[in-house]
């Protein structure tokens, strides 16, 4: 008969269980090489549909479509809802809303998750992470002692990240590469926790903060900043075990700054 916990492997794997859920299937998942295998399967049809694609950019006049014509319904639904009685009882911007229509709602939606700064770089952060996964460029120095791949980044990059072996913590550091993010040298320093791979990506703060978690496709991605470098922890691990690494890594960088 089939696992009776092979149902919960898809939401899993969409990153829609709870952090105690998480490690609880996580732990099922360690003695149970079916909900494994099908957690793997996909794994696999995941990376397979997004080789090929591509992110869509919309081109400048498109954007400018779409403002022109929601400056218009705008208008209109303003020079409606003047004409509307004042012992309306809804909200001024319920009849706005209403009037702009769904197309117009969603187009404005489209422009501007398309224009936002924080969802570009949370994109670019994360199709590095999917792209190191698939490929042979996962780690350029390949080591466990922090003494071997903090010096290897000099001369590489502009600033000094954070590495440390936190092994007995349970996050073990294997190495770290060099990665191109959004047309930036970005230093990756790399951990592995169980059968889960982190990267941790790093760069010189010249960018906006992004100051919130973000979650994305199954996977988790956590920003902060510390001592004018920006950094970001990616994997596909339980929040509260992405957290656990993120707090010693803070630690680490004050104790070094």
């Amino acid at each position: 008969m089939p696992c009776a916990e092979s149902l919960r492997v898809h939401a899993y794997f969409d990153g829609e269980m709870d952090a105690t859920a998480a490690v609880n299937k996580e732990k099922h998942l360690m003695n149970c090489e079916e909900c494994r295998s099908l957690l793997q399967d996909l794994r696999q049809s995941r990376d397979a549909l997004r080789k090929d694609l591509s992110n869509f950019r919309a081109s400048s006049q498109l954007r400018a479509r779409i403002a022109k014509t929601l400056e218009e319904e705008q208008i209109t639904t303003r020079a409606r809802n003047a004409t509307k009685s004042s012992r309306q009882s809804k909200p001024f911007w319920w009849g706005a809303l209403s009037g702009m229509g769904v197309t117009a709602v969603a187009a404005m939606l489209t422009l501007l998750l398309l224009a936002s700064p924080t969802n570009r770089l949370a994109d670019e952060v994360l199709n590095a992470h999917v792209h190191s996964l698939m490929t042979s460029h996962l780690i350029d120095v390949e080591s466990t002692d922090r003494h071997t791949v903090k010096p290897w980044f000099a001369g590489r990059v502009d600033f000094s990240p954070a590495v440390a072996d936190f092994e007995l913590d349970g996050y073990k550091l294997i190495g770290g590469r060099v990665d191109d993010v959004g047309h930036q040298h970005t230093a990756v320093v790399v951990y592995q926790h169980g059968l889960h791979m982190i990267n941790v990506f790093s760069w010189a703060h010249d960018r906006q903060v992004i100051t919130r978690d973000i979650s994305r496709h199954g996977y988790h991605m956590i920003f902060w900043k510390s001592n004018d470098v920006e950094y970001c922890a990616v994997s596909d691990m339980a929040w509260d075990e992405l957290r656990g690494l993120v707090h010693l890594l803070q630690d680490t960088s004050q104790h070094d700054g």
